[in-house]
């Protein structure tokens, strides 16, 4: 499985999430978004404003249905291969999917390097880190 280090240094969540789920949606795949409540809330609302021209089709807990699920648990109800950990909190169950998407910001770079060193040596693991360069274009770093 492959799970992706997003640093949030240059560009907040809310500008960052929407274009993984794009991405997502685009391979035809499903996301599941994991974060706490407060946050869930901000999240839906960007996806719902984040480009005037585009459409997130997304829920929250009781949409099942929705190609994008946002949940306080890591339970991929909607029957996503995908998880976001949107609140920068790591979870074992995202182990479980086939894809993880970690976003941290610079309060939680700790807690980021201790799940980095506890899953780079797995061989049933991929992790790749990304960071923004000076222009604001994601790229993988070593």
């Amino acid at each position: 499985m492959q799970v992706d280090f997003y640093h949030l240094a240059r560009s907040p969540l809310e500008r960052v999430l929407p274009s993984i789920c794009e991405k997502v949606l685009a391979a035809g795949e499903r996301l599941l978004v994991v974060a706490e409540p407060a946050l869930l809330e901000r999240l839906d609302e960007q996806l719902w404003t984040h480009a005037p021209d585009s459409f997130l089709p997304h829920g929250r807990e009781g949409g099942e249905s929705q190609p994008i699920l946002l949940s306080p648990e890591p339970r991929a109800a909607n029957g996503a291969a995908n998880i976001a950990l949107a609140d920068g909190e790591w979870r074992d169950e995202a182990l479980g999917f086939a894809r993880a998407f970690y976003f941290f910001d610079d309060a939680r770079l700790d807690a980021a390097r201790a799940v980095w060193r506890s899953l780079k040596d797995r061989a049933d693991v991929e992790p790749r880190y990304w960071s923004q360069d000076e222009s604001g274009k994601w790229v993988q770093g070593p």
